[in-house]
């Protein structure tokens, strides 16, 4: 049912097909955020035609609202959100990290919900039990996110802990329908996170996340960790960096041999105005946009960008209307989409070197759009 081939290198950098019961994904792939079974502002449909074969949804969200029962009654997740491909589910771990009054200990994670302050209490074996019910392709192995990314007694806790869940979640795992990841935690510190790895391998995962970056520490530092990591994991395995995904931080992991990513600063940012082009990111709703009678990007051939200037896009936003953050964000996931698949034509054809010192050069440098 899960299969992973290689199908070509460029130096580290790699091309793959990994295959489920709802289609295969070409790799390196970026899977857009759909937390509560939604990328936010777009349908399903929509993210499919923009080239995406994957997704990553929230298991503890997922838990609170709508609630298991719903989901199992309409069918499992796919059904529920009429998403034809595949879907992971992240175990809770990061919200550890992200929600305020989160407490852990050896046994478990106590999480309180945003909504409605109630608090939940998560053992491995119930978060699998939980991930199961929802029935994404790949489920994840509950890990502890730490807190501070310099905290060197909470980064060794977290590798302890993380490793004797992945145990726990191994054992209670049975739907072999679907594929059990685990997770590598150990902050910058290469030594835990090789350690982290090697007791992770004696379960061994057919693929492995590689959590607790992109909470605070230097990009050269985190850049470190994927690359001695990537290393070490075997070939044959996935390798899948957790919550990073801005598109010079793709390039330069894809060249570290990163196979998957997820991320939802794509659309977070584009609900906030900011706009993704193969020059660099801007601003819409910059005063020097108000009179622009011209695509948020010349180069690409999104709907949006055939359709609509940015006069008009930066003026929906001013006017507070939801339809600038919709045309933004499925802009900003269209060029995210075109990136992959310029990424992978590139390494296919061994010329990934060249396409990412242009595109680095060009996306960082600090282009001014003024009129």
């Amino acid at each position: 049912m899960f299969s992973f081939t290689i199908t070509s290198n460029d130096g580290y950098a790699r091309t793959g097909i990994f295959l489920s019961s709802h289609g295969e994904v070409k790799t390196p792939c970026f899977m857009p955020v759909a937390t509560a079974a939604s990328v936010k502002l777009l349908t399903s449909e929509e993210v499919k035609s923009l080239g995406f074969d994957a997704i990553i949804l929230n298991a503890y969200h997922l838990y609170l609202r709508p609630g298991l029962e719903i989901i199992k009654n309409s069918g499992g997740i796919h059904k529920f959100m009429n998403w034809n491909g595949l879907a992971i589910t992240d175990s809770g771990g990061y919200q550890m990290f992200s929600l305020p009054n989160s407490r852990i200990d050896e046994n478990g994670i106590t999480l309180k919900s945003p909504e409605s302050g109630t608090e939940h209490y998560f053992t491995p074996e119930k978060m699998i039990e939980i991930e199961q019910q929802i029935g994404a392709d790949i489920i994840m192995c509950l890990d502890y996110c730490p807190k501070i990314w310099d905290n060197v007694d909470e980064i060794k806790a977290s590798v302890y802990r993380t490793i004797a869940w992945a145990k726990r979640c191994s054992s209670a795992y049975f739907q072999k329908t679907q594929q059990l990841w685990g997770i590598i935690q150990g902050g910058t510190d290469i030594n835990l996170r090789k350690m982290c790895l090697e007791n992770l391998e004696n379960i061994d995962f057919p693929g492995y996340g590689i959590g607790g970056l992109s909470i605070g520490e230097p990009w050269e530092m985190a850049l470190e960790v994927i690359n001695s990591l990537c290393r070490m994991i075997p070939t044959e395995k996935v390798v899948y960096l957790m919550g990073v995904g801005m598109p010079d931080q793709i390039v330069e992991c894809v060249d570290a041999g990163i196979d998957f990513f997820d991320c939802a600063m794509p659309t977070r940012i584009a609900r906030n105005g900011t706009t993704l082009s193969w020059s660099g990111k801007f601003n819409i709703k910059a005063a020097w946009c108000k009179n622009q009678q011209l695509p948020l990007d010349a180069e690409c051939d999104c709907f949006v960008c055939r359709t609509y200037t940015r006069a008009y896009i930066r003026h929906l936003f001013n006017a507070k209307e939801m339809l600038g953050m919709r045309l933004n964000s499925y802009h900003n996931l269209y060029f995210i989409g075109q990136l992959m698949e310029k990424i992978r034509q590139n390494i296919k054809r061994g010329t990934f070197q060249k396409f990412k010192k242009e595109f680095l050069e060009k996306y960082k440098r600090k282009e001014q759009y003024a009129e």
